[in-house]
C-alpha cells in the first residue's frame, strides 16, 4: 500500500532499519553467541535480500508483470527445494505431492493480469527475474546454515547488510528519500511485520527440513492475494482462486508427511 504513493526502495529504507532496531533489541534480551559463521551466513542473507528486491522491482518496473511474477515465485521455492534434495533431505511422499502442488499453487497465485501498456520480457528482464528468484531463494538456504546457538543475531546480520546496500542502491538510483505522511506511518507497520515473520522464518527453519520450511514460506503470495481481498477489496482472478485452494490443500499434505 505504501508503494502505491511513493517508490518502492523509499518504503525499504525505512522498514528495513525499523526491522534491524527490533530484531537487535529482541536479540539482546534473547542473547545468543555472536560466532564468525553467524556473522557470515546473516550478511550473505542480507546481500541476497537487497538485491533480489532491487533486481525484482526493477524488472516489474519494465516487464510483463504477468511473466515475472509466478517466474520469481516459481524461483523462489524450487531453489530451497532443490538444495534441501540435493543436501541428502528426503521429505515424505505425501510431502513431496504436498511440495508439487505448492509450487504450482504460488504460480497461480502470484499471476497478475497484465494492464495496457505493452511491456516486452526482453532478456535484461528474463536475467532481472532470473536473478531476483535466484537472490530470494537462496535466503532460505543462507540462513538456514546460521548456528542455532547464534539466536536472532543472524538475522541482525542481515537485516543490517541489507539496510546498508540498500541505502547505496537507493543513491544510485535517485530514491535516497524518506517517505512521509501515510506511506511512512505504513512503513514503519511494514517494518515491525517484517520483523515477525523473519523470526518466524529462522525459527521454521531450524525445526524443520529446508525443503519443506521454504515451501510452505513460499506460499506468501496467497496470504497476500486473500489480505487485498479482504482489505483493499480486491477482485482475484479465478486462476488466483484455484491456486489458493491448491495451496490450502500442499500445506495440509506438507504438514502431515
Amino acid at each position: 500500500m505504501a508503494s502505491r504513493r511513493v517508490a518502492a526502495l523509499r518504503v525499504v529504507l525505512v522498514s528495513y532499519p525499523v526491522a534491524t532496531t527490533l530484531l537487535t533489541v529482541l536479540s539482546l534480551i534473547i542473547g545468543g553467541h555472536v560466532t564468525a559463521p553467524a556473522v557470515m551466513w546473516g550478511s550473505l542473507c542480507g546481500v541476497g535480500q537487497a538485491f533480489g528486491v532491487w533486481w525484482f522491482y526493477a524488472a516489474l518496473g519494465a516487464g510483463p508483470i504477468s511473466v515475472i511474477s509466478p517466474l520469481t515465485a516459481l524461483l523462489v521455492s524450487g531453489v530451497p527445494v532443490a538444495v534441501g534434495v540435493t543436501l541428502g533431505e528426503r521429505p515424505s511422499g505425501i510431502a513431496m505431492v504436498g511440495i508439487v502442488l505448492a509450487l504450482v499453487a504460488v504460480v497461480l497465485v502470484s499471476r497478475q493480469v497484465e494492464d495496457s501498456k505493452p511491456h516486452r520480457f526482453t532478456p535484461k528482464i528474463a536475467w532481472l527475474t532470473l536473478g531476483a528468484g535466484l537472490a530470494f531463494g537462496m535466503n532460505f538456504v543462507l540462513i538456514a546454515q546460521a548456528p542455532v546457538e547464534a539466536g536472532l543475531w543472524p538475522l541482525v546480520f542481515a537485516r543490517v547488510t541489507a539496510s546498508a546496500l540498500m541505502v547505496i542502491i537507493a543513491l544510485f538510483t535517485n530514491n535516497l528519500a524518506l517517505p512521509t505522511g501515510t506511506p511512512l506511518r505504513l512503513a514503519l507497520l511494514a517494518g515491525c511485520l517484517d520483523t515477525i515473520a523473519n523470526v518466524a522464518m529462522l525459527l521454521a527453519l531450524q525445526s524443520s527440513l529446508l525443503s519443506l520450511a521454504a515451501v510452505l514460506m513460499s506460499l506468501y503470495p496467497a496470504a497476500t492475494v486473500a489480505l487485498a481481498m479482504v482489505v483493499l477489496k480486491e477482485r482475484v482472478t479465478r486462476w488466483q482462486a484455484v491456486g489458493m485452494v491448491l495451496a490450502l490443500l500442499a500445506v495440509g499434505m506438507i504438514a502431515s508427511g
